[in-house]
C-alpha cells in the first residue's frame, strides 16, 4: 500500500471492469477514498466487495453518466461519507465501429451522450465539491481516436475529440480555483472489447503497428491516472498524456 493520493476523495465512472476496475483499485492501494461509479451494478458491486475485503476505502454508486440527477446523487455520497471531492476519472465510454454514413441517429446520440455530455456532466457536477476543498484533479479519459482517424467510428472520434478540447478548455477557466483537468489518451488496451473480439478476429497482426509490439494493460493507464490525480502534478493542467506504446508516433 502507498500514500501517493493519501486522503484524497475520488470518483471514477465506469468502474465496473477494465480500466475504470483498474483505476479505482490502484487509487484506493495509493490511499484514496473511492467512489466508485458505474451502471452495470451487479458487477459493480462484484469490484467494490473484493476491494472492501482488503480493507480498501471504496463505496459503490450507480451511475448513467448521461443522466445529471445521477450524477448529483454521485457527488452527495462522496460528501456524505468521505467529504469534499478532490479527483474525478472520466472513465465511461463506449465504442462503436459505425462509419459515417451508416451512423443512425440513435447511435450518434448514444456514443455522444455517454462519452461527451457524460463527460460535461461529470466536470460540472464536482467543481463546486472541488471549490469547497480548494482545488482538485479532473482526469478525463480520452483516446488516441481523438487525435488520429481510422476508418470507421465517427461517433467514437468526434466524442474523443471533443473530450480533449473540453479539458483544455476547463484547464483554463479553473486553474486558479487550484483545480487542475488533464486528459489521458490510451492506445488499444487489454479490455473485455479485445476479448470479444478475439473470439472473431486474430489481433496479434495489430500488434506490428505499435513499437512496443504489444496492447496495453488497464494498469498501466491506472498508473497515469494515478499520477495526474496525485501532488506529483500540481503543476501540470491543460495537457494529454498519450499511453499507446507509441502507435501513434509511426502514424
Amino acid at each position: 500500500m502507498g500514500q501517493r493520493v493519501q486522503g484524497k476523495v475520488a470518483i471514477v465512472t465506469g468502474a465496473a471492469s477494465g480500466m475504470g476496475a483498474a483505476d479505482i483499485r490502484l487509487l484506493a492501494e495509493e490511499g484514496a477514498s473511492v467512489v466508485a461509479a458505474d451502471v452495470d451494478k451487479v458487477r459493480l458491486d462484484f469490484q467494490v466487495a473484493q476491494l472492501v475485503e482488503e480493507g480498501l476505502s471504496v463505496t459503490g454508486v450507480t451511475l448513467d453518466v448521461a443522466n445529471p440527477d445521477d450524477w448529483a446523487s454521485a457527488v452527495r455520497t462522496a460528501e456524505e461519507i468521505y467529504g469534499a471531492v478532490t479527483v474525478l476519472v472520466n472513465n465511461a465510454g463506449i465504442h462503436r465501429t459505425v462509419g459515417l454514413e451508416d451512423t443512425d441517429q440513435a447511435l450518434w446520440d448514444q456514443v455522444i451522450g455517454i462519452n461527451q455530455t457524460g463527460v460535461f456532466y461529470g466536470m460540472r457536477a464536482v467543481v463546486p465539491s472541488m471549490r469547497r476543498a480548494g482545488g482538485g484533479s479532473i482526469v478525463n479519459i480520452a483516446s488516441i481516436h481523438g487525435i488520429v482517424g481510422t476508418e470507421t467510428a465517427t461517433a467514437y472520434h468526434a466524442s474523443k475529440g471533443a473530450v480533449r478540447s473540453m479539458t483544455k478548455q476547463a484547464a483554463c477557466q479553473y486553474g486558479r480555483e487550484k483545480i487542475r483537468v488533464n486528459s489521458i489518451d490510451p492506445g488499444v488496451i487489454e479490455t473485455q472489447i479485445l476479448v470479444d473480439a478475439r473470439k472473431h478476429t486474430d489481433l496479434e497482426p495489430m500488434t506490428q503497428l505499435i513499437p512496443l509490439k504489444r496492447f496495453g494493460d488497464a494498469r498501466e493507464i491506472a498508473h497515469g491516472v494515478l499520477f495526474l490525480a496525485s501532488d506529483e502534478a500540481s503543476f501540470i493542467t491543460g495537457t494529454d498524456l498519450v499511453i499507446d506504446g507509441g502507435m501513434i508516433a509511426i502514424q
